[in-house]
């Protein structure tokens, strides 16, 4: 019987102690990179992969605030498109030109915020400095990319 007891507190002592180092691992173990969700930033990425001066700084977040303002409400209208569109859920029978408008009225709003976007990497690019704007290139690209394996793979 004591052996048993014996064997229960020592199972017991290491898993208390297996539980926390788990705990310790979750805790400090991961590094941070910028943001809770662990992703670094992408201006502060941009600015340090580019080596932007304080002044480049200002004139990025300037230039980063107003397109976001200025894509804001385009987003907001894909949002709200897709949710009429997901109400269709409920409806016994959906005809395709019905589906069919409703993704016409998401294509032509994503086209719309792609082409801000263009305009807004081209804009960035311009007020870059010549080496800065090679490693730019292949920076922006890599933000698109960033969370699909598969793309990485395929570019290799």
């Amino acid at each position: 019987m004591q052996n048993t007891n014996k064997f229960l507190k020592i199972a017991v002592l290491l898993l208390l102690a297996a539980n926390i180092a788990l705990v310790a691992f979750m805790v400090w173990g991961r590094p941070q990179k910028g943001t809770k969700t662990g992703r670094q930033d992408p201006t502060e990425m941009l600015a340090k992969e580019l080596g932007l001066s304080d002044e480049q700084k200002v004139t990025h977040r300037q230039m980063k605030e107003e397109h976001m303002k200025s894509i804001k409400g385009l987003m907001d209208s894909i949002r709200d498109v897709k949710a009429s569109f997901y109400t269709l859920n409920k409806e016994a029978q959906l005809n395709d030109s019905l589906l069919n408008i409703y993704g016409s009225r998401v294509s032509a709003l994503q086209i719309t915020i792609d082409k801000a976007m263009l305009t807004h990497f081209k804009r960035v690019r311009a007020f870059l400095k010549p080496e800065q704007q090679l490693k730019y290139d292949t920076l922006v690209i890599k933000m698109i990319n960033r969370g699909r394996r598969d793309t990485a793979a395929k570019n290799k």
